[in-house]
C-alpha cells in the first residue's frame, strides 16, 4: 500500500504547479527544515508563545522529518518557487498532520519561507561541507602525501608545455598535488564562516515582523548545540543575509578550485600511466576493470576519467549558482531552490570522488621505475646545469647537436670540449632534480692526498700580500676648494 500522504492541499497544488524535472529538494535541506522547526517549536515554547504541550508535540514530529523518516512525504520538484516557500509549506503541513497543530499559526509561528528556506540550505551545506567534504579531502590529501615519500627518489623528465624539460621526482610531484588539496581546504573552511551566518529571524523581509526579538538567537544556540556546527552565527546584517545568497556562492567558488585542481592531477595521472608501451608510461595505475570489449588485456584510468567528469559538473554548477545568486532583486533572493540543488550535488559528487580517487587509483599507484628512468635520462633539458659552466650558448649549441643527430648527451658534449670531470660532476639527475635543495658537492682532495702522500708534502704556493680593502662602489672625496 502506498504511504498515507501527511501533506495537504499547497503541497498538493505545488506538486501540480511544477511537473518539471522529476527530482525533489535535496533531502538534507528537508531535514534540516525539520530542525528547524522542531527548535523553533521549543524555543516558541519556552517564551510562552506557544502551549508548551503543542510545541513539545510538534518539536517531536519535526525531529522526525529531521531524521528522514518522512522523505517520501516531501514530493515537490526542486524547481518550484524560487523561495522555496512550497517546500516550507510541505514541512509545515507534514509536521502539522503528526503533531495536531496548524500549520501556519503554530509550526510556521514566528518564520516566512525567506528567512527559513534559505536557513535550511545554509545549513545543509555547512553540514555537508563539514562532516563529508572537509574530511574526503583530508583523505586524499593524505594519500598523496604517502605517495610523495614513497616516489622521493624516483627521479623522471620534468615537462613544461608538454616538452621535455629539466628532471624532478615523482615525489616532487606528488607533494604538489596533495599541497593542492591541502589548500582547497582552507579555501572550503574559509567560506564556511560566511556560510554558517543564516538569515533566520529577518521573517518577511529582513525586518523580523511576527517574531520575538529572542527567538532568532535562541533557535541558533539550539541548532549550535545539537549539529555541534560551532559556526552557525547571526547574519552580519539581515537585509544582506535575506536579500542575497552571496555566502554560497563563494562556497560554491571554493569548490570550483576544488574541481579544477582534481582535474589537473587526475590529467597528470593518465597521461603518466599513458602506454604502457607506447606512451609517456612512467605510473602503473590499479587495473580496476577490463578496459575494452575488444582490445584484449587494455587498462584504461577509469578513476582519473571519473574524475574529470564530476569536475566538468561542479564547474558547471558553479555556472548556474554565479547566475542564480545574480538574480536576487531587493529584499529577496528567488532562486534559492536552484542554488541548493547545484550546491549540494557538486558538495556530494566532490566528498564521494576524493574518497574514490584515494582509495580506487592514489593508494595503489605504483611507479614504473624503468620508465622513469627512460624519461630522466632522455631529456636534453638536462644540459641546463651545464650553463653556469660553460654558458647558455654553448650548452644550447649542444643540445640542438644532439637532438638532429639522436646522438647521446654526453658524446656531443664532450666533443665540443667540455671536460669530462666537469660533465659527469654537473649531469648529476639526482642532484638536478634537487634544484637549489641539493647537498653541496664534497669539497675536492689535495692533489698530494689524492695521490696517497702525506698532505704537509704537497707543495705550497707563494702567500701573495693581502691587497688594501676596498668599499664597493666608494666614490671619492671632493677635492676641497
Amino acid at each position: 500500500m502506498p504511504p498515507k500522504k501527511l501533506y495537504g492541499g499547497e503541497t498538493t497544488k505545488a506538486v501540480e504547479n511544477f511537473p518539471i524535472s522529476g527530482e525533489t529538494v535535496p533531502p538534507s535541506v528537508i531535514h534540516w527544515l525539520g530542525r528547524i522547526k522542531g527548535a523553533a517549536a521549543r524555543v516558541n515554547g519556552e517564551l510562552g508563545l506557544l502551549d508548551k504541550d503543542l510545541a513539545a508535540k510538534i518539536a517531536d514530529a519535526a525531529d522526525a522529518v529531521a531524521r528522514g523518516d518522512h522523505d517520501e512525504q516531501f514530493p515537490i520538484d526542486v524547481f518550484q518557487t524560487g523561495s522555496g516557500t512550497s517546500s516550507n509549506m510541505n514541512t509545515n503541513e507534514v509536521i502539522a498532520s503528526l503533531s495536531g497543530a496548524h500549520p501556519n499559526d503554530d509550526v510556521n509561528y514566528g518564520q516566512s519561507s525567506n528567512d527559513v528556506f534559505p536557513s535550511a540550505v545554509h545549513l545543509a551545506a555547512l553540514d555537508e561541507a563539514t562532516n563529508t567534504l572537509l574530511p574526503a579531502l583530508k583523505q586524499l590529501e593524505k594519500s598523496l602525501e604517502r605517495k610523495a615519500r614513497a616516489f622521493k627518489d624516483v627521479v623522471k623528465s620534468g615537462r613544461t608545455h608538454l616538452m621535455d624539460a629539466v628532471p624532478v621526482t615523482l615525489g616532487q610531484e606528488f607533494a604538489g598535488y596533495a599541497t593542492q588539496i591541502r589548500l582547497g581546504q582552507e579555501r572550503v573552511q574559509a567560506a564556511l564562516t560566511h556560510v554558517g551566518q543564516i538569515p533566520l529571524g529577518g521573517t518577511a523581509t529582513g525586518t523580523g515582523l511576527n517574531t520575538h526579538p529572542k527567538f532568532a538567537e535562541r533557535v541558533r544556540k539550539q541548532l549550535a548545540k545539537e549539529s555541534r556546527l560551532k559556526l552557525i552565527a547571526p547574519p552580519a546584517d539581515p537585509f544582506e543575509a535575506q536579500a542575497n545568497r552571496d555566502a554560497l556562492v563563494e562556497l560554491s567558488g571554493a569548490l570550483k578550485v576544488v574541481a579544477v585542481s582534481l582535474t589537473k592531477i587526475a590529467q597528470d595521472l593518465a597521461l603518466m600511466g599513458s602506454g604502457p608501451r607506447a606512451g609517456i608510461g612512467e605510473l602503473f595505475l590499479p587495473e580496476l576493470q577490463k578496459g575494452s570489449s575488444i582490445m584484449p588485456g587494455k587498462v584504461n584510468p577509469v578513476i582519473p576519467e571519473v574524475v574529470l567528469q564530476v569536475s566538468a559538473q561542479v564547474i558547471g554548477n558553479d555556472t548556474a549558482i554565479t547566475i542564480g545568486g545574480m538574480q536576487g532583486q531587493f529584499e529577496l533572493n528567488v532562486r534559492i531552490p536552484l542554488i541548493a540543488r547545484n550546491l549540494l550535488q557538486s558538495i556530494h559528487l566532490l566528498s564521494t570522488t576524493s574518497v574514490a580517487f584515494a582509495e580506487k587509483c592514489i593508494d595503489g599507484v605504483q611507479a614504473n621505475k624503468e620508465g622513469t628512468k627512460r624519461s630522466a635520462e632522455s631529456t636534453l633539458a638536462t644540459a641546463t646545469a651545464l650553463n653556469t659552466s660553460i654558458g647558455y650558448d654553448k650548452a644550447a649549441a649542444i643540445v640542438k647537436e644532439a637532438a638532429t643527430s639522436g646522438r647521446m648527451l654526453r658524446d656531443v658534449a664532450l666533443e665540443q670540449g667540455v671536460d669530462p670531470k666537469v660533465y659527469d660532476e654537473t649531469i648529476d639527475l639526482r642532484r638536478i632534480a634537487a634544484g637549489n635543495q641539493a647537498e653541496p658537492k664534497p669539497a675536492a682532495r689535495p692533489a698530494a692526498a689524492a695521490a696517497g702522500k702525506p698532505a704537509a708534502a704537497a707543495k705550497k704556493p707563494a702567500a701573495k700580500k693581502p691587497a688594501a680593502a676596498k668599499k664597493p662602489g666608494a666614490r671619492k672625496a671632493p677635492a676641497k676648494a
